[in-house]
């Protein structure tokens, strides 16, 4: 689990190097796209699902029912729409970034979004039943916990600067609203649910991102 934000920081600059590499012949909302269904072919739609999942199930009537719903593979309407809102999302911030900051932003929202599912994973209680995730969840030690968020802290510092300061707010935030939805809703943490806290991060940060590009500089840039 430490070496999941790694693996976020090079997804993350796979998508931006392809929006930063598109950009150059194609235009930017179309660069952006394809950048971001490269990244959820290379993850395997993993996170969206979780997204979803977690989504259609809390229109449950209660935490066990829920978590039934969170083991049924088929999405419904809240499911679908949620995916749906995280590409659009994704794909406008990208567009409106030029080449270097895309790369850079790609790179910390990915990184934090994975970081912010790692500290949730460490912190959070998991659901009272099996699961990959809380499995993962009931076995990872602070220890680690502690290592894979300040290493998502680093990768994404050395990305973007002193911008990490409100990305990382921003991620967490968004792992916080998660995951007290999730205590209340299902009574614990789920692999589902640790996938909607790392694209929830994932899209707030590209957010914050879009607005900082419009007045500050990058630092390598």
């Amino acid at each position: 689990m430490p070496w999941f934000p790694i693996v976020g920081a090079a997804i993350g600059a796979a998508v931006g190097g392809v929006a930063a590499a598109l950009m150059e012949i194609v235009p930017a909302s179309v660069a952006a796209a394809v950048a971001v269904v490269v990244g959820i072919v290379l993850t395997g739609a993993f996170h969206e699902d979780g997204l979803a999942d977690t989504t259609d199930a809390l229109g449950g009537w209660s935490p066990e029912q829920r978590r039934e719903i969170l083991k049924d593979s088929r999405h419904g309407s809240y499911g679908v729409v949620a995916m749906v809102s995280t590409v659009l999302i994704r794909v406008m911030c990208i567009a409106s970034l030029g080449p270097a900051v895309a790369v850079a932003g790609s790179v910390a929202a990915h990184t934090l979004g994975r970081g912010a599912a790692v500290g949730v994973m460490g912190l959070a209680q998991p659901v009272p039943t099996a699961g990959l995730g809380a499995d993962y969840a009931r076995s990872l030690s602070g220890r680690r916990t502690l290592l894979g968020v300040t290493a998502a802290l680093l990768l994404a510092t050395l990305a973007v600067g002193w911008w990490v300061l409100p990305l990382g707010a921003a991620a967490a935030v968004g792992a916080l609203v998660v995951a007290v939805i999730a205590r209340r809703a299902f009574g614990g943490v789920s692999g589902d649910i640790l996938g909607a806290v790392e694209q929830v991060g994932e899209c707030l940060v590209l957010i914050v991102v879009s607005g900082l590009a419009l007045r500050h500089p990058l630092w390598w840039a």
